[in-house]
């Protein structure tokens, strides 16, 4: 593929059409970001122009409105082409808080659904070309079907978050497999692809937990090692650093505006680049 000109966050897959939402827009030639958009392209949900007068040259976006925040969104150079961790057969999935690579890339996941779906998170995503893993808990999918398609339509991926969010540790294998297995086969159903990632509630997880989500057909299973809520990026870790390969994890919630920009800037700072989790776990 052909370098595409300076942008805010590189894309790397094809825009997938908006009309086809119902569509799965993730397979094995989805790429490292949300796709490949043109600045004529209009924003998802944004409405047809109409005529009116020029804007002038000086006038800065309104404070929290969708242009401001796409003003905010640093320059982040291209990511490197995605490098898969290799992944052993053990009857079991992997585990990690940070991927094993050393590429410059950062990982933006958002998990649960249910509590808080901002509108203005699908342009933001849109416009910044951010890519994200929707970790989903099964009834809030359905619920809101296609708040979350057409966050996916514009470059984010469903993956597992169990159907009831309690957590899985010293529960019976039988449980365990339920809940994952539900909610996957829930989320295949409205998405049209089977997740093969998974994140245990509030990071709680046994061998067990590693077992039931292998058998479910999830290869990997992430915790995280930075946390986002309300602007604010908190860190799991002593270097109070981005580090390649980090996942930062942040919520559907009212924030969830200030959450993306936060994680954005985190990785700048860093030297990093925003990629999609997908395209590194294979």
């Amino acid at each position: 593929m052909s370098a595409i000109p300076t942008r805010r966050i590189p894309a790397a897959v094809t825009l997938l059409a908006l009309l086809a939402l119902t569509a799965c827009t993730v397979g094995p030639s989805h790429a490292a970001h949300a796709r490949q958009v043109t600045a004529a392209q209009p924003s998802p949900s944004a409405p047809a122009s109409t005529p009116s007068a020029a804007p002038s040259a000086t006038a800065k976006p309104a404070f929290k409105s969708l242009a401001w925040y796409v003003s905010q969104v640093p320059t982040f150079p291209e990511a490197p082409p995605p490098q898969p961790i290799p992944l052993t057969a053990t009857g079991s999935a992997a585990f990690w808080h940070r991927l094993p690579t050393d590429q410059k890339v950062a990982f933006i996941t958002i998990d649960d659904g249910g509590l808080a779906r901002p509108p203005g998170v699908i342009d933001f995503i849109w416009e910044a070309r951010i890519p994200v893993t929707m970790f989903l808990n099964s009834p809030a999918a359905e619920e809101h079907t296609d708040y979350f398609r057409q966050i996916e339509a514009v470059g984010g991926v469903v993956e597992n978050h169990t159907i009831t969010h309690n957590s899985l540790a010293g529960r019976s294998y039988d449980y365990q497999k339920q809940e994952i297995c539900g909610a996957a086969d829930k989320l295949e159903g409205l998405f049209g692809k089977r997740p093969t990632l998974f994140r245990p509630p509030f990071g709680e997880h046994d061998s067990t937990t590693l077992r039931a989500a292998h058998d479910c057909g999830a290869k990997a299973v992430f915790h995280w090692t930075e946390t986002v809520h309300e602007g604010k990026v908190r860190y799991q870790t002593p270097e109070k650093v981005v580090q390649p390969g980090d996942v930062l994890l942040m919520h559907f919630r009212p924030a969830l505006m200030d959450d993306l920009l936060a994680a954005l800037k985190a990785i700048h700072r860093a030297g990093l680049t925003p990629a999609l989790l997908e395209q590194y776990v294979r």
